[in-house]
């Protein structure tokens, strides 16, 4: 397997490398030259499409689906898949816990036409339950095994919480935390742990972890197990601990040329999201994060995706990269298609806001160009440049108007149609 981190290191410009230097109009050789140093990745879902993520790059948006043990529905989130990829979604993850898994990704997989991401210690200890009756009992190569199956069947990138360690669940056990660990795959971890006694094998065995990752260039999200699950534990030492190790560990991933991603908090207040930014592209050297969220309020149950989209835009304007999608449902239940909708739709707004204020000429051409036809009443040319051109459609479809050429907000007062038409008629130049 040829290495995209490796081949830049030597100065090898790839054609994954060339295509995505293409869509984020940048030169291929500045790309490369940041995922030589890590500071970019390069995912690829087999020969359909190919995604960066990092320094100077277009903030990207990923998207969860997946199945549970109470609605086990495959062409349910095939069809969330498909809302995905409308939207223009930059990936997917699959984060089935319920039915039969393989073939739930091996689907989701084929029909995606973006990276698909997902967390194979689900799959190992809903095995090892299965199986053994308790996740006590899965084994190292239990867990290892069912990573190179996610690898093998065209998984892009994979979560593994490699830093949830027994130093920590000692901090823990110590630690009187609002919401203790809300990381399923973190809470999967640890309780493994502490019924075992022994180490996380993702963290003992790392080395082990980068040859697979190795064998499919795979690339590695090192997930946050012990993320914040509340603003009241958010920034606090179980958080640092694990951002310490994660940080450790991505120059132990470098140097073995496997390409990682940083995931990062999910609950933290407002004033302490740029920070938190801050902090972690420091302690990681620079490696691209990857946030849920940050939701910065935790009374937003219903309207959690705005809660996110707040938090999301003020880190990614800090440095963050990657924003996973937060929906309606968050904390309540499984997502509907439209909550899929919307929680894209939020996500992607905070992206495009963030990528302004972080210079992206791209972004800012966008909204010029709508800003233009908004002026002009001309509505076919705006449904070009929003987030969501179907839903522009159905609010103006829906909507009885004075004439074509306004909305009926204002009808025939609207302010941009009188001064436009003040101007002509004084023969102004504008």
């Amino acid at each position: 397997m040829m290495l995209e981190k490796n081949l830049a290191k030597k100065g090898i410009i790839t054609d994954a490398v060339k295509i995505a230097a293409q869509q984020e109009q940048v030169s291929p050789e500045k790309l490369a030259s940041s995922v030589a140093a890590g500071k970019s990745i390069i995912l690829k879902h087999r020969d359909r499409s190919v995604v960066a993520i990092g320094e100077f790059l277009r903030v990207k948006v990923n998207t969860n689906i997946g199945t549970s043990p109470d609605v086990c529905d495959i062409d349910f989130e095939l069809e969330k898949l498909k809302t995905a990829c409308r939207l223009k979604s930059d990936a997917v993850m699959d984060l089935s816990t319920g039915g039969n898994l393989d073939e739930v990704r091996k689907k989701i997989v084929q029909e995606s036409s973006i990276p698909v991401g997902s967390v194979p210690v689900y799959q190992a200890m809903i095995e090892s339950i299965e199986k053994y009756g308790t996740i006590e009992k899965m084994t190292e190569d239990d867990l290892f095994d069912v990573i190179e199956r996610h690898a093998r069947d065209g998984i892009s990138f994979v979560t593994v919480h490699c830093g949830v360690t027994l130093a920590c669940i000692e901090m823990l056990k110590k630690k009187k935390r609002k919401t203790g660990i809300v990381s399923r795959g973190g809470a999967f971890i640890a309780s493994w742990m502490i019924m075992t006694g022994r180490e996380n094998p993702l963290y003992s065995n790392f080395e082990r972890l980068l040859d697979l990752a190795r064998k499919y260039d795979l690339v590695l999200s090192l997930g946050d197990g012990l993320r914040p699950g509340c603003i009241a534990d958010a920034s606090d030492n179980l958080q640092m601990s694990e951002l310490m190790i994660l940080g450790q560990l991505t120059r132990r991933a470098w140097e073995a040329d496997v390409q990682v991603i940083i995931e990062g908090p999910g609950h933290i207040p407002l004033h302490q999201v740029i920070p938190n930014v801050q902090l972690a592209k420091t302690i990681c050297y620079g490696a691209p994060l990857y946030l849920l969220g940050p939701i910065v309020t935790d009374i937003a149950a219903g309207y959690d995706h705005i809660a996110s989209a707040i938090g999301g835009a003020l880190a990614a304007w800090a440095g963050a990269d990657f924003l996973c999608y937060v929906t309606p449902s968050e904390h309540l239940g499984l997502p509907t298609i439209q909550d899929v909708e919307d929680g894209i739709v939020a996500s992607k707004i905070a992206a495009h806001a963030a990528d302004i204020a972080r210079g992206n000429s791209e972004a800012k051409i966008q909204d010029d160009r709508l800003s233009e036809f908004r002026y002009i009443r001309n509505w076919k040319q705006q449904e070009k440049f929003v987030i969501n051109p179907e839903r522009f459609r159905k609010i103006r479809e829906s909507q009885k108007v004075y004439s074509e050429e306004v909305c009926n907000m204002c009808g025939k007062y609207c302010a941009m149609k009188i001064i436009d038409e003040t101007i002509k008629k004084a023969g102004l130049q504008v």
